[in-house]
């Protein structure tokens, strides 16, 4: 009883500590449920059908969320592949908190620790290593993987409105719901005609929309490190996947990524469409962030003849 209190509190307050060794790998199955539920709520589309409004809403809120995914999560809280004021932080935060992938430096935490480990024992998430399934999505509803690796994140860990998003990681996506489904109700009273209500946005806006974003993110764990061609001999299985990249907007160019982290960029030729990386050139011209890192020439061109070290 008391480890269920326990495990139900920490749907709110995300605060574990780490797991212990023999527990690392165990599935937490309390935890499973709210991922189940919200691919189980992608069937109300079925019973609350569909109109324009919804299929906006849906697209719009699948495109903002991948963006603050791939920008800040990825390229910026993990990379420092650019900088930021601290209010232009905390909001990209807020959005990628939103996409239901926990708080920022839980994020930022694992990725970091998946580039020291790639593709090694150590890496969670190695499909090399682990398996498709659980690089796919079983690493992250382990025990060992709950608690945020503070470590590796202390430049960041520093704020405390970051600190909040990472403990309260339900909070915006909880309130995410609740205005799509208030969103809903104010167009179904007020324009009819429309053809929407409060739960076909949640069905379509919220997990419709979620659901294709997990699986399209989650493929760069799986998929990235299995399919497609390796330009440069990294000490992994990292492979771009022009598909992926459409799919995740530029994070298929993976091993271009591996060969070099730190870069904003990871379509490093014009022909490599990087779709997050010309939002950020957007937000730079705009002046919302600066100081954009590319890749250095040697390192692009740096193709290696020989077969990576492993």
């Amino acid at each position: 009883m008391k480890s269920l209190l326990q495990t139900l509190r920490l749907w709110i307050a995300a605060d574990a500590p780490p797991a212990p060794a023999e527990e690392v790998r165990r599935i937490d199955w309390l935890r499973v449920v709210p991922f189940l539920l919200l691919h189980a709520g992608c069937l109300g589309a079925i019973w609350t059908g569909w109109s324009p409004i919804a299929l906006v809403v849906c697209a719009a809120l699948f495109t903002l969320r991948m963006f603050a995914i791939t920008a800040f999560y990825h390229r910026y809280f993990s990379h420092r592949a650019f900088r930021a004021s601290r209010p232009a932080q905390f909001v990209f935060a807020v959005l990628g908190a939103s996409a239901v992938q926990r708080g920022p430096l839980w994020w930022a935490s694992h990725h970091r620790h998946h580039h020291a480990h790639s593709d090694r024992p150590a890496d969670s998430h190695s499909p090399r290593e682990h398996g498709f399934f659980w690089s796919h999505v079983g690493w992250f509803l382990a025990r060992g993987s709950f608690a945020t690796r503070v470590e590796r994140v202390r430049d960041f860990s520093r704020f405390p409105e970051l600190r909040w998003l990472d403990r309260y990681d339900v909070a915006v996506p909880a309130a995410l719901g609740v205005a799509l489904y208030a969103l809903g109700a104010w167009l179904e009273h007020t324009r009819p005609e429309l053809g929407t209500s409060g739960l076909q946005l949640v069905a379509w806006g919220f997990c419709i929309s979620t659901v294709a974003l997990y699986h399209a993110t989650f493929t760069i764990n799986s998929l990235a490190h299995g399919f497609g061609s390796r330009r440069y001999a990294t000490r992994d299985d990292s492979r771009n996947n022009a598909w992926l990249a459409l799919l995740t907007f530029g994070e298929g160019w993976h091993n271009n990524h591996h060969h070099f982290p730190g870069s904003a960029r990871q379509g490093f030729y014009w022909w490599e469409v990087d779709l997050t990386y010309y939002g950020l050139r957007v937000l730079a011209a705009a002046g919302v962030i600066h100081d954009l890192r590319a890749v250095p020439v040697a390192f692009r061109e740096a193709h290696a003849g020989r077969k990576a070290e492993r």
